[in-house]
């Protein structure tokens, strides 16, 4: 992207709503509430001509290292270090107060270009803030709103002046990606109840703390996307937030945070749903597993905290059969046992998303639908409604990302929906689609004989009123 900046500074400033802003879409978690955003967010920005990534952070907090703010700390540093310039936020409104000066002096040991950037300032009562700005030291403050969008353009200019090599115009023309390479990372959410381990089996994966954890439940607000490589394969991890019950969710920062959970899912390609070793597919994980169904989306079950359970013979076979029982329209869904603390289970379960992916876009061949149709219908014909038999003549798949197949038939709101099970079990066994969802659409073809018999229907000639009355 070119070059990368970290937007910095003391809760409630305005950092999401201007990574949002220059982003050009809501991609942060917004709210009047100080302290939304906890982990790092990373994200493609533009102004003007200059396309780079931005870095969104918690608000700086002098806190202990052990406690969550002092971690949210920690993540902040992070985001500076990996930066090539600082975007350090003050409100312009209160003016400075003592914590802007305190992490003045941190952005300013970092040895990074620094840019202050006094947010909201629409209106006359910002001005005498963003004049306080300069005691900081930091250079001329650039006043902003990033709410309305106000002051952008300036921000592009102190953009360019801080890192004038990153933001010169190419001598080259950049080199364009080869012709038919369509390849794209596969896209997997990870979901489940919170303090189910999400982030802490994603920094395993990643093999290092990308993303906040700790004991407190519900530490994740934001979907954070991450890239990983597996042995060759690319794919794009989604940190989600927990998702509890409905009628637990009450407030509204809660809210925002199981919808954009939802966005997740309904983005992603692959969903792994993380359920606990002590509690295994309670109905949280259920209605989630439902959910994922709905949305048509490939799943895997990973029983985190695998390393704490009290392991018995048999013990994941058991809640195998527990999903399969609760979950019939994604029988045979992967099951894995994983750890994110010692990693254990982490082959088997990146294993199982290759195979779902591939099973989630797999295409039948109609010659051998049509085949197996025949086959099905002849072991068990469908029944016959009103005294009328239902014919099943031919079937094709309309698409993949899930199998979605369409069955042509004289009598489609005929056929029950016991029978429409049994072709969808049996088409998910004679085609190897194990834990996938699976589409059957019946649709009535068109009687080509009804047209002609409605054209050649003899009509009663019509009596001239001449012609005299019969007696």
């Amino acid at each position: 992207m070119g070059f990368i900046i970290a937007i910095v500074g003391r809760p409630n400033v305005g950092k999401s709503t201007l990574f949002n802003r220059l982003a050009g879409k809501r991609v942060a978690l917004v709210d009047d509430l100080p302290g939304v955003t906890r982990d790092r967010r990373e994200g493609v920005a533009r102004i003007g001509d200059l396309t780079f990534t931005a870095i969104d952070t918690a608000g700086l907090d002098d806190a202990a290292a052990e406690t969550l703010a002092g971690r949210m700390m920690a993540q902040t540093k992070a985001a500076i270090a990996a930066a090539d310039a600082v975007l350090f936020m003050i409100d312009a409104r209160a003016g400075l107060v003592p914590d802007d000066r305190v992490f003045a002096d941190l952005v300013r040991r970092s040895g990074k270009p620094a840019i202050v950037v006094a947010n909201k300032s629409e209106g006359k009562a910002a001005a005498a803030g963003a004049l306080e700005a300069y005691a900081l030291g930091l250079g001329d403050p650039v006043s902003v709103s990033a709410e309305h969008g106000e002051g952008l353009a300036d921000l592009y200019e102190a953009l360019r002046a801080a890192l004038p090599e990153a933001t010169a115009e190419p001598s080259v023309e950049p080199e364009r990606a080869a012709e038919g390479d369509t390849s794209q990372p596969i896209r997997v959410a990870i979901v489940g109840r919170p303090n189910a381990g999400k982030s802490t089996l994603i920094n395993r994966l990643l093999g290092e703390e990308r993303l906040l954890t700790g004991p407190e439940p519900g530490i994740t607000r934001d979907t954070i996307a991450v890239d990983l490589g597996w042995h060759g394969c690319a794919f794009k991890l989604y940190d989600t937030a927990g998702m509890r019950r409905r009628a637990r969710v009450q407030e509204k920062l809660e809210k925002l945070s199981v919808a954009d959970t939802l966005n997740a899912i309904r983005f992603a390609e692959v969903v792994v749903l993380l359920t606990e070793a002590d509690r295994p597919f309670e109905e949280q994980d259920q209605r989630i597993a439902d959910l994922v169904e709905r949305e048509g989306r490939a799943l895997v079950i990973a029983v985190s905290k695998w390393d704490l359970a009290e392991r018995t013979p048999g013990q994941l076979s058991k809640i195998r059969e527990e999903a399969n029982r609760a979950l019939p329209q994604l029988a045979g869904v992967p099951l894995v046992g994983v750890s994110g603390l010692t990693g254990e289970g982490l082959d088997r379960l990146m294993q199982a998303v290759l195979d779902i992916h591939a099973i989630w876009n797999r295409r039948v061949p109609t010659a051998r639908l049509n085949r197996w149709l025949s086959q099905a219908t002849s072991s068990h014909p469908p029944p016959a409604a009103a005294g009328r038999r239902i014919r099943l003549d031919y079937m094709t798949e309309a698409k993949a990302r899930p199998p979605s197949f369409v069955l042509f038939c004289n009598r489609a709101d005929a056929v029950p929906e016991s029978y429409k099970r049994y072709l969808v079990n049996s088409l998910r066994e004679a085609f190897d689609l194990p834990g996938t969802p699976i589409r059957l659409t019946l649709r009535e073809k068109a009687n080509p004989y009804a047209g002609r018999a409605n054209k050649h229907a003899k009509t009663p000639p019509r009596r001239s009123k001449t012609s005299p009355r019969r007696k």
